[in-house]
């Protein structure tokens, strides 16, 4: 049986430019907004497919460089080409944020949205590269979303998925077993809380300022959001269901998201933070 046309979406991480506009976004202008006056040289760490790099190279003509730092070879593909017309005031590397190699740049301003929950357990690994590349007085702006989770463990896009597996079939109360079968690692044990990750921030870097949003997403319809969670989420979560059936988990998902849609006026909605660190001692 060929791959749907989502499916394959997913594999390849494409379609992340109009995804975002349903919520990273928002996460982009946010921290644009708090970039220093006159940066020379910044570093965005999951950097995509350069959307946030280029906005910057646009408002700020004293950027001599714009660095991206992004795991998927896809979306680095991408970020080149969108980026191309910049010619050598933009550097691109791939890069696992588990585990980041040093670079020979020390940054005004380091800038990561949406991207931490991916790197539990090992965030700690990332806060010392920051540090380690922050240019005396520069900081590092960093956005981390915090839904509430519920009795199973479950929050944020981990509910849309529980009721996209019930519409498949699955029973209600099994689903975190499902997860845990596949190996899923839920998204509300990805995301610590403030609490935590205050501290764990704190044995590198010292919180200077920070900002607290509500983070909604809404849609037209279903198909809007399967295409939205395809381009956000990957194959991670279709994982819980066997190849056969992929193709309808996504059909399930945007299902799942346009009902919630309808009965709430909106899919998700989570409380984000905006955090302005620099390093300790500063």
């Amino acid at each position: 049986m060929s791959a749907s046309a989502v499916e394959i979406q997913a594999r390849t991480l494409a379609g992340y430019a109009d995804a975002s506009r349903l919520r990273q976004v928002h996460d982009r202008d946010w921290v644009l907004d708090r970039l220093p006056p006159r940066p020379e040289l910044l570093v965005d760490l999951g950097s995509g497919i350069g959307q946030l790099l280029e906005a910057a190279l646009l408002r700020h003509p004293s950027l001599r460089l714009a660095v991206g730092l992004e795991r998927s070879e896809h979306r680095l593909a991408e970020a080149a080409e969108r980026l191309r017309p910049h010619g050598d005031r933009v550097a691109l590397h791939q890069a696992d944020l588990t585990d980041p190699a040093p670079l020979p740049y020390r940054a005004d301003a380091v800038t990561m949205t949406s991207v931490l929950h991916w790197l539990y357990p090992d965030e700690a690994r990332v806060f010392g590269w920051v540090r380690d590349h922050l240019a005396p007085g520069g900081g590092f702006l960093l956005t981390t979303y915090h839904p509430a989770r519920d009795a199973d463990g479950l929050a944020g896009e981990d509910e849309i998925v529980r009721d996209a597996l019930v519409r498949l079939g699955a029973d209600r109360a099994a689903v975190p077993g499902v997860f845990a079968a596949a190996g899923v690692l839920p998204i509300g044990a990805r995301t610590r809380t403030v609490d935590e990750l205050a501290a764990l921030l704190g044995e590198f870097l010292t919180t200077e300022s920070f900002l607290e949003r509500q983070a909604e997403v809404t849609v037209a319809d279903a198909a809007q959001y399967e295409h939205f969670h395809a381009a956000t989420f990957g194959d991670y979560y279709s994982r819980l269901v066997g190849p056969e059936r992929r193709g309808d988990f996504f059909r399930a998902v945007g299902e799942a998201a346009w009902q919630r849609q309808q009965e709430r006026g909106w899919v998700s909605r989570m409380p984000v933070r905006l955090w302005k660190l620099v390093p300790s001692g500063a």
